[in-house]
């Protein structure tokens, strides 16, 4: 029996990026189900933080070279890789000097979030699905960490609902305690379409005539992650309202355990016997 192919999508990783919540998971995850009998990839943007000498990025040629659109404007996107230090992973980082020259992450150095932090999303969420199909590798399931990969469920349900290498992917979208902070144009939607689709599709990211990337995302999503404890009552009450399958903060020392868990029950694999 093949291996399953699980792809991680993180806007931070350990230790490419400061400490949180998203960086540590994204870190540990990958090794424990890989560990046990999973096959993994990680995909996360290349910020201008990253030290590459430090790291050893260097650029994979034949995944690089393709264009991605962001409101009508052409952005080369470059792929890099590093193995991970201590353990047997690679990252692949998606790169744009537009995009993820700066350094810094999200905001600058007064913690004013960058005004182009949608465009830098949109950027990222499409060159991630381009470069997975440029992998020509079909994951079963799709586990998508922070508010920079909200739009990856819904472009896989609706643009790329055809596209036969994630016919059988499960999506799987973790909700965090994290917010940009950026004030989204009312032109976002339109610029977030892509292919086929039109603003009113991406109403699912917009209640009360505000921008809400969580729900937008849990909404396409096949199943949700609670990722953080802060993580709003009201959203949290949003979340459950889907009727969706849904995996609570677990306890620190089961984390991985149950993270393992959820994505079996969502292959429909039985548990190992403990």
């Amino acid at each position: 029996m093949s291996k399953k192919k699980v792809l991680i999508v993180t806007q931070e990783m350990k230790p490419y990026t400061a400490l949180s919540e998203i960086s540590e998971i994204a870190r540990k995850l990958p090794q424990y189900i890989q560990e046990n009998g999973m096959e993994i990839r990680i995909l996360m943007p290349r910020f201008g933080t990253i030290n590459e000498r430090r790291h050893r990025l260097h650029e994979v040629v034949r995944l690089s070279g393709m264009n991605i659109i962001v409101n009508d404007d052409d952005y080369p996107l470059i792929i890099k890789v590093a193995s991970v230090q201590g353990a047997r992973m690679q990252v692949y980082f998606l790169d744009n000097e537009d995009f993820f020259k700066r350094k810094s992450v999200f905001a600058d150095s007064e913690g004013k979030a960058f005004e182009d932090n949608p465009d830098r999303m949109i950027f990222f969420c499409k060159g991630v699905l381009e470069t997975v199909k440029k992998f020509g590798w079909p994951p079963d399931i799709i586990h998508c960490h922070g508010w920079m990969t909200s739009l990856i469920p819904l472009y896989l349900k609706t643009a790329y609902q055809s596209e036969p290498l994630f016919n059988n992917a499960k999506i799987v979208y973790s909700a965090y305690d994290s917010n940009i902070g950026t004030p989204y144009s009312e032109d976002f939607l339109e610029k977030a379409s892509i292919n086929n689709l039109e603003t009113e599709d991406l109403s699912a990211y917009t209640k009360d005539n505000q921008f809400t990337l969580v729900n937008g995302a849990a909404k396409s999503a096949d199943a949700i992650i609670i990722g953080s404890e802060g993580v709003e009552e009201e959203l949290i009450d949003d979340i459950k309202a889907l009727d969706k399958p849904v995996l609570d903060p677990p306890n620190e020392e089961d984390l991985l355990a149950s993270y393992l868990g959820f994505y079996k029950s969502l292959l429909e694999e039985e548990e190992p016997v403990q």
